[in-house]
């Protein structure tokens, strides 16, 4: 039986991948048998599955293949989920009607799980004219506020909640109001947004010439575009938002470009995506690859590489036909182009095993070594697997050959392409990896450097106790293995103290050989000048990128990680590294202010007594416990539960609004009832009505429906604690921005799914 790398994966899998029943029993025993799951439902789309599962169980064992989540999770259980990571939707039209169509197709993907992205730039700008109703448009905004709240209310398939990515055309009249959107913490929270970068305007820009800012033809304001740009650097300065994704030259390298035009992306950004595009992903765990590690002459391993690439992207195509789809749209696009987006993890801890720097000149061209390795093996696999099985229904091989991606590629592909067509449209994309990395023992994670060395994470016990752990990334852990607790070399760098540009070579170089794009993060000092700032973007467009994401500690979205001394002065492992700490629970004044509510369900003798105390922090009074009391015996046992789970919840502060969003949605299958003129789908739905109540009473949260009133950071003041948002899903102040995305490093929550 494996035995997982450390105690953070093995919770991993049990809380995210591992098969259970609806009563939370076990059916996946051991990691073996989630792989085996997975291997067979692969294999079955084969003409010989016995054969391919066992080629497939062995891509997936040792954690050497890693697909993302969502197969991981869903593929072989038999339940209602695509394996799909992301989509983007259709193009919005610019009517009311069309623009509520495309709501529905949303919250009808993210309630499978997909992630989603949207280009808002069809929608006419706030004040243009509406015809036939004598009034004014409300512009894309608005509408955009329409979708963060159908997000917030939708609960993605295995506990997954939707994530959203929104763009804006760097010409749309409203561009401006799209890029200090998020300066309100309180907003479009469910969204990443980004600004559509064109090449003329960057030419402007370099140029400092005038920009039009356009819609259906008509000029609206011209502005300098050196200030429009300055603009979008500094919302991203202040708040880490909004993103930058260059989409010319997306479209100009774009595999097919001859039968499809791009204007957004899925949440995190490597994925660039037509109307109704979807794209599943998966990554080679390059720290399992590598030959000889840390000795002279350590280097991955070419051959097992090889033969991995190829396996990978046969489970990949056959994810295509093995998943279900939230649309027939979606359906039809991926089995006429049949993309899939193989990519890494584990860069970093590859580059420390064969002894070079990240960010370095020579770990960049290791980096595009190793790339390329595997662009030539994956499309190569492809190219055998259109002579098995045919091609992608919408190839045409001599515009498909002349597009941008394909004259990098080696002739050796072209001329397989030529004999046999290709399988699969494209190929290759750098996806986040933040849980799966976890899952896999903590190897780096995507493209990105090792986040930290060491930390140590506090563990609840089902007793109530708290335990501690160190969780050390696999390649420090290896080289302690190797060499005991002894001074790391000086080649040994972590985000902590990487130079951004140094963040950007590593991109610059991957991308050259990614078909797809790459999500990452660049991470800057708090203290990184706006002048400094600007010039990580301005590299970024010079060196070949498609898009830019930064993240410097700022007031809205607080900090990463909070580093103690010793680790800033010396990379030892033993000196204290990287600490990270989860919230303890506020502690419990001895007297508290409240509110008691009476619920009478009309099908109950006896009424429910639900009793909010509250609590003062910083100021602002929040929820601290609830007491739910009842004469009526039958409720006895769950409502003693939910006193205790809701008020646990409640001690760990933050942003616990999403309580009532959980409770409310909860059915009862012996019908609900009707009260006060509402339709209430069940007692636990009431309860969640008289909690939400609470809380827009005490301006904990805007009104029904909606999330907090204000930014819920520094509501939990700790000595020693981490500056930052807690994790809505652990309480834990360990949020960190990875590839594009606020992720948790203690139970792997990510915004993006």
């Amino acid at each position: 039986m494996t035995r997982f790398a450390a105690p953070i994966a093995e919770q991993i899998w049990d809380m995210k991948y591992r098969l259970k029943n609806a009563d939370g029993t076990a059916v996946d025993q051991t990691v073996e048998d989630s792989w085996r799951r997975i291997a067979r439902a692969l294999a079955k789309v084969e003409k010989k599955p016995a054969e391919w599962e066992d080629k497939f169980y062995a891509a997936l064992e040792d954690f050497k293949f890693l697909p993302a989540g969502r197969i991981t999770a869903g593929a072989g259980t038999g339940r209602a989920v695509t394996l799909f990571n992301c989509f983007v939707m259709g193009t919005i039209p610019d009517s009311m009607g069309g623009i509520f169509d495309m709501l529905k197709e949303a919250a009808l993907t993210m309630q499978q799980g997909g992630g989603i992205g949207y280009d808002f730039s069809t929608i006419r700008p706030k004040g243009a004219d509406v015809k036939g109703v004598a009034a004014d448009a409300s512009g894309p905004l608005s509408f955009m506020d329409v979708w963060d709240a159908m997000c917030r209310t939708i609960m993605s398939a295995g506990s997954r909640r939707g994530a959203m990515m929104a763009t804006m055309r760097c010409d749309h009249p409203d561009i401006l109001d799209f890029i200090t959107a998020k300066s309100d913490a309180a907003r479009l929270r469910m969204f990443n947004v980004s600004v559509l970068i064109t090449d003329p305007f960057m030419e402007a820009v370099k140029a400092d010439a005038s920009w039009d800012l356009i819609f259906d033809g008509r000029v609206y304001q011209t502005v300098k575009a050196l200030d429009l740009w300055n603009q979008i650097m500094q919302g991203t300065y202040d708040y880490a938002e909004p993103g930058v994704i260059f989409i010319d030259r997306i479209n100009q390298m774009n595999n097919l470009n001859y039968c499809e035009d791009i204007a957004a992306t899925n949440p995190c950004g490597e994925q660039p995506l037509p109307p109704y595009g979807a794209c599943l992903l998966g990554s080679i765990n390059l720290a399992r690859l590598v030959d000889r590690p840390f000795e002279k002459g350590a280097d991955l391993d070419e051959k097992l590489l090889g033969d991995l690439v190829a396996t990978a992207v046969r489970m990949m195509d056959n994810v295509v036909d093995a998943s279900r789809f939230p649309l027939p749209a979606q359906e039809r696009e991926a089995h006429a182009k049949r993309r899939i987006g193989l990519g890494v993890t584990g860069l970093a801890d590859a580059l420390l095993m064969v002894g070079s720097r990240y960010g370095s000149v020579e770990a960049a061209a290791l980096t595009e070594r190793w790339l390329h390795q595997i662009a030539t093996a994956s499309y190569l696999a492809s190219s055998d697997l259109a002579a098995e099985k045919g091609a992608f229904p919408l190839l045409d091989t001599d515009a498909y050959l002349n597009s941008g991606s394909m004259q990098l590629m080696d002739e050796s592909v072209k001329k397989a392409i030529r004999k046999n067509g290709i399988r699969n449209a494209l190929l290759t994309s750098i996806a986040p990896t933040g849980t799966i990395s976890l899952y896999a023992g903590n190897v780096s994670s995507g493209i990105e450097p090792v986040f930290a060395y060491a930390y140590t994470r506090k563990v609840l016990q089902k007793d109530g106790s708290r335990t501690e752990e160190e969780v050390v990334d696999y390649a420090v852990q290896m080289w302690r293995e190797k060499f005991g607790d002894v001074e790391l070399p000086d080649y040994f760098t972590n985000a902590q103290t990487l130079a951004p540009l140094d963040h950007v070579r590593m991109q610059a170089a991957a991308q050259k050989w990614v078909d797809s794009s790459i999500s990452k993060t660049i991470n800057c000092p708090e203290d990184i000048s706006f002048d400094d700032f600007k010039s990580v973007y301005m590299e970024a467009w010079d060196s070949g990128c498609k898009g830019c994401t930064t993240y410097r500690p700022n007031d809205v979205t607080g900090s990463v990680l909070s580093v103690n001394e010793a680790s800033e002065k010396t990379p030892e492992v033993d000196a204290g590294a990287d600490v990270i700490y989860l919230a303890e629970p506020l502690d419990r004044p001895q007297s508290l202010e409240g509110q008691t509510y009476k619920l009478k369900w009309p099908d109950s003798e006896h009424a429910i007594y639900l009793t909010v105390n509250d609590i003062i922090v910083g100021g602002r009074r929040r929820p601290f416990e609830v007491f739910i009391n009842s004469k009526n015996m039958e409720h006895f046992a769950w409502t003693v539960a939910l006193t205790r789970m809701i008020s646990a919840v409640f001690r760990r502060g933050g942003d616990i609004s999403f309580v009532v969003e959980e409770l409310k949605a909860v059915f009862d299958p012996r019908g609900g009832a009707w009260m006060q003129g509402k339709y209430i789908p069940s007692i636990l739905a009431a309860i969640g009505g008289v909690i939400e109540h609470h809380l827009v009473n005490i301006g904990f949260i805007e009104g029904e429906g909606m999330g907090l009133k204000t930014d819920p950071k520094a509501e939990v003041v700790q000595v020693g604690a981490p500056k930052g948002k807690a994790c809505p899903s652990c309480g834990g102040y360990d949020m960190r921005m990875v590839e594009g995305c606020m992720t948790c490093g203690s139970c792997g929550h990510s915004k993006c799914g």
